[in-house]
């Protein structure tokens, strides 16, 4: 079994460049929530030369809508939303600060090429596990565009979040490699089968 390599938000460029594709990681500290409406409202934002309501620098971003908490509980359900419709937005959070973000599914070439720029990080949670990872989350409170509901910013507190890493500021892709990895498979199987 893999071992897994614990981060502690806000990260440094050093924390990120220890990071490797296919490391998994445990998250313990503060991680934002935030999805496609926050985000353009943070890019909005930006581009108006406002201050952003959190301080990006070092933090990462988690893509996700929680549903409300049961009574008694901190969240609901938390699990991870497809990162690649937040592409747009992710270059420009992370020139200003934005260490990484969790999500699911891989990220187009302009993210990619931004991680490696900036010293960010991808990290994927697996999609349907949003009852379990809500688990890891100790504390929950909305801290920006309340008006958006369940896609408000929230400032969530983790106690060793699981996550993979996905891209590193190596230009390594977990998804790519995989992809290369069942073509060698399939080439070998072709071979095996071929020479039977």
């Amino acid at each position: 079994m893999t071992e897994s390599v614990r981060i502690q938000p806000p990260l440094s460029d050093e924390d990120v460049a220890k990071l490797h594709a296919g490391d998994h990681v445990l998250i313990t500290g503060v991680i934002y929530t935030a999805r496609d409406a926050a985000h353009r409202r943070l890019v909005a934002a930006l581009d108006k030369g406002e201050s952003l309501p959190i301080d990006l620098k070092g933090q990462l971003v988690y893509y996700v809508g929680p549903t409300p908490a049961r009574p008694g509980g901190v969240i609901g359900s938390a699990g991870p939303t497809t990162s690649m419709r937040l592409d747009p937005f992710m270059p420009r959070l992370l020139e200003h600060g934005l260490k990484g973000a969790i999500g699911k599914g891989g990220r187009g070439p302009a993210v990619r090429e931004a991680l490696e720029k900036h010293k960010g990080v991808y990290l994927i949670s697996i999609g349907g596990t949003g009852a379990l990872l809500s688990k890891t989350v100790k504390k929950a409170e909305v801290v920006a565009y309340e008006d958006l509901g369940t896609e408000a910013i929230r400032r969530l507190e983790v106690e060793d979040f699981p996550a993979i890493v996905a891209n590193d500021i190596h230009g390594n892709d977990l998804f790519e490699q995989g992809k290369a990895q069942y073509r060698q498979q399939e080439k070998l199987g072709s071979y095996v089968a071929g020479g039977a």
